[in-house]
């Protein structure tokens, strides 16, 4: 009852000027942390998992999960989204288990790891494009490789990410082929290369436009003014997250995330997903950190899980309100996959491109 489809949601948002967090999700903690914070808020929900995760938990534990936390919240708009796809099977089998969304990341050939050239991103991001609208699911593909403007390098990430040096020019999403792309993918979904990267480790210093090139998602929001754009990599690293881990053992090293007023001035042009992973990962082992040094007798996980759950939560819910999600789930009616394929095989939602 309350699937969603990444384009519809990403439509509304558009209209109605706000961002949606794309929290990754592994597991049940996690999920009814995230679906606890939307709740609360009244926003609507993007579960991403990545193929790490689809390994971890198992597609068909994954597929009930995620059927478990919508009848607990119905009246919820959720849409599951694939995270960094690196095939047309990837995606494929995605939509077999119930995914209303795949990101085809064709930025990396298929070990997800070797940059590729932009002939071959459109290539296999048009096709699993075709296939997935003609199941009414959407498609967020990736245009420059993700890494670090500082290093020069990709963070892997559940086993992806770029190897090896990158150039600059591969760091940065150019804006004209940007267009090119968009048009001949007809992808719902753009993410934008500009110095965001997997993991905590982001930048070694407060960013500026030197190290997050917010330029570039503003001039491709000029030239693509109806296309959603998605921030990547896009964990804030809170300095209070990192102190809770470190007092109770931890060794996170210094380290800046992407600033939330960065975000939010993305959101101002055209960024409508912003995945977040890390954040919600350091909230949770902060709170188990902390419950097991305090009482080091301790064996019950559940004694450790629900506040790390609590903790989690809690950042989710400051995440829907800073990103102007919340207050907007209620006023979403969902249309079905199925719906959604004949609006697509229409034509209605091809991307809308000036000459």
């Amino acid at each position: 009852m309350a699937r969603i489809t990444l384009r519809q949601l990403l439509d509304h948002a558009a209209e109605y000027g706000y961002g949606v967090p794309a929290f990754n999700l592994n597991n049940m903690e996690q999920g009814l942390a995230i679906m606890a914070a939307a709740d609360a808020t009244d926003s609507p929900v993007i579960l991403q998992a990545s193929r790490g995760a689809r390994a971890y938990a198992n597609d068909v534990v994954l597929a009930k999960l995620i059927d478990g936390l919508v009848e607990i919240y119905p009246h919820i708009p959720v849409c599951m989204h694939l995270d960094h796809g690196n095939n047309e099977a990837t995606c494929a089998t995605a939509i077999q288990y119930g995914f209303t969304s795949v990101m085809m990341d064709g930025s990396l050939k298929a070990d997800g790891k070797t940059p590729a050239d932009y002939n071959y991103n459109v290539e296999i991001t048009r096709n699993v494009t075709k296939m997935a609208h003609w199941a009414g699911v959407s498609v967020e593909g990736e245009l420059g490789v993700l890494g670090s403007l500082e290093s020069g390098q990709g963070e892997a990430e559940d086993g992806h990410g770029a190897e090896g040096v990158l150039s600059h020019d591969q760091l940065l999403t150019d804006p004209d082929e940007a267009v090119k792309f968009v048009a001949a993918t007809k992808v719902d979904a753009l993410a934008v290369a500009m110095g965001t990267s997997h993991g905590a480790y982001k930048f070694t210093r407060q960013p500026d436009g030197d190290v997050l090139a917010m330029g570039v998602i503003e001039e491709i929001h000029r030239r693509l003014p109806t296309t959603h754009l998605v921030m990547h990599g896009s964990s804030s690293v809170p300095q209070d997250l990192q102190d809770i881990i470190n007092q109770y053992g931890g060794q996170m090293k210094p380290t800046w995330g992407v600033p939330v007023e960065e975000i939010q001035r993305g959101i101002k042009h055209g960024v409508r997903k912003i995945n977040i992973d890390t954040d919600n990962r350091m909230a949770m082992t902060g709170q188990i950190r902390k419950v097991l040094s305090e009482s080091p007798a301790e064996f019950d996980p559940r004694k450790y899980l629900k506040p790390a759950m609590e903790a989690m939560t809690k950042l989710c819910k400051q995440r829907f309100e800073e990103f102007g999600t919340a207050g907007n789930g209620s006023k979403i009616r969902p249309i079905s996959v199925a719906d959604m394929a004949k609006r697509y095989a229409s034509g209605s939602l091809d991307p809308k491109i000036d000459a």
